[in-house]
């Protein structure tokens, strides 16, 4: 049995230090460290800024995001749009054609994000790129917000915050669940910029110094991921800006969370091989410490904890008198039961309550399966376009 109690113990250390104990490490490390801000000098800072988006088939919500876009609230001497559709053949770039403030790419062959993007800044003429999804709409200072962090030269990334938007019916089959996830992302990431520097910057808005950005691979997944790392690489900061947000719907289903989910765990599989320098820890032990912690064991140790524990819990409540062995298995079994619970019942009645272990439980078991679609080697990199709720019913 000794075995099986090391296995345990191992198995929900590991869970907890990867979901809450790091965090609790670096938040102490924070207060200790913590130093007072440099008084502001008043001068207005408005660093030159390519503003990129990358679109396929959103012809539903392009002119929304066009609109959104220029609306930001930043001198318009100082901002260029450029929105790329390559392979989009509905009228997505037709409708934004219809706007001579944006600038348009667009060739018929689809070769992928990764490809997009690199032509996109191939053309951008300023110093910062900021990159936002398709099917987001931003805060009208979000520009103005993230832009102002550059007034330290050791920053060389902002990473906007992403929100899910809260549907007004009761027909959200993820919304909530996935609302309660990015809350808890956020939290994260807030700890891990002001500890040195955010670990992995999310799509809907993230932003980099153009002189620290290289082309990327056209087999790249996670191209934000990998562009906010590899910038973090460099030396400088990657730095949380919960004033700049991204606002989102949920995916339309959990079988559409559920493709969107996979393919990120197969994304982080491949993104952890590209940056495998990072698991050297004694070169850059700060950074390295929040990308292990927060990162690599979510994706690799975390899920397959998960099952152990729970195995080797189920042959401790067996084979020993222990009434704490006994009450964590109870626990444990409990919190699947209301996983299942929660698939078997209709969004529409589906209790809060259920929520969270449901949509912890799922997040999962995508991991686990994106890692065998990973060892697969069929993850395309050409993106797809995620079903998403209509804006008509938030």
């Amino acid at each position: 049995m000794q075995s099986w109690q090391v296995i345990f113990i191992i198995s929900c250390f590991i869970i907890f230090y990867n979901y809450a104990g790091y965090a609790v490490i670096a938040y102490v490390l924070n207060r200790l460290n913590k130093k007072p801000s440099p008084p502001a000098d008043g001068r207005p800072f408005y660093p030159t800024v390519s503003f990129i988006v990358a679109a396929f088939n959103e012809e539903d919500f392009i002119r929304e995001k066009v609109l959104n876009s220029l609306e930001q609230e930043y001198p318009s001497d100082k901002i260029e749009y450029i929105f790329i559709t390559d392979g989009s053949t509905d009228k997505t770039a037709d409708i934004i054609r219809q706007y001579p403030s944006i600038q348009l790419l667009h060739q018929p062959g689809r070769n992928g994000k990764s490809h997009a993007i690199n032509r996109a800044v191939a053309t951008a003429r300023h110093d910062i790129l900021i990159f936002s999804d398709a099917n987001t709409t931003l805060n009208t200072l979000a520009v103005r917000n993230i832009t102002r962090h550059y007034s330290d030269p050791r920053t060389g990334g902002v990473a906007g915050e992403k929100k899910i938007l809260s549907l007004k019916d009761t027909t959200d089959e993820v919304g909530g669940g996935e609302g309660l996830y990015w809350k808890y992302e956020s939290f994260l990431k807030k700890i891990d910029s002001d500890y040195w520097s955010v670990v992995g910057a999310a799509g809907e808005l993230f932003s980099v110094r153009r002189t620290l950005y290289h082309p990327l691979p056209g087999n790249i997944i996670l191209d934000d991921f990998v562009i906010s790392l590899e910038t973090a690489q460099k030396g400088y900061r990657i730095i949380y800006e919960p004033d700049a947000y991204a606002m989102e719907s949920p995916s339309f289903s959990m079988k559409d969370e559920g493709k969107r989910k996979v393919r990120i765990a197969a994304g982080g599989f491949q993104a952890i091989g590209i940056l495998w320098p990072l698991l050297a820890f004694w070169k850059q032990p700060r950074l390295s410490f929040l990308y292990i912690s927060h990162r690599v064991l979510r994706w690799t140790l975390s899920p397959l904890c998960f099952i152990l524990a729970f195995v080797s819990n189920l042959v401790l409540a067996i084979n020993t008198d222990s009434l704490i062995f006994r009450l964590f298995f109870g626990a444990q079994l409990l919190f699947y039961l209301l996983a299942a619970l929660a698939g078997a019942i209709p969004p529409a009645r589906r209790p809060g309550i259920l929520k969270l272990p449901y949509y912890f439980t799922f997040m999962n078991i995508s991991v686990i399966l994106g890692f065998f679609r990973f060892l697969k080697g069929g993850q395309s990199a050409v993106w797809e376009k995620a079903r998403r709720v209509t804006q008509t019913n938030v």
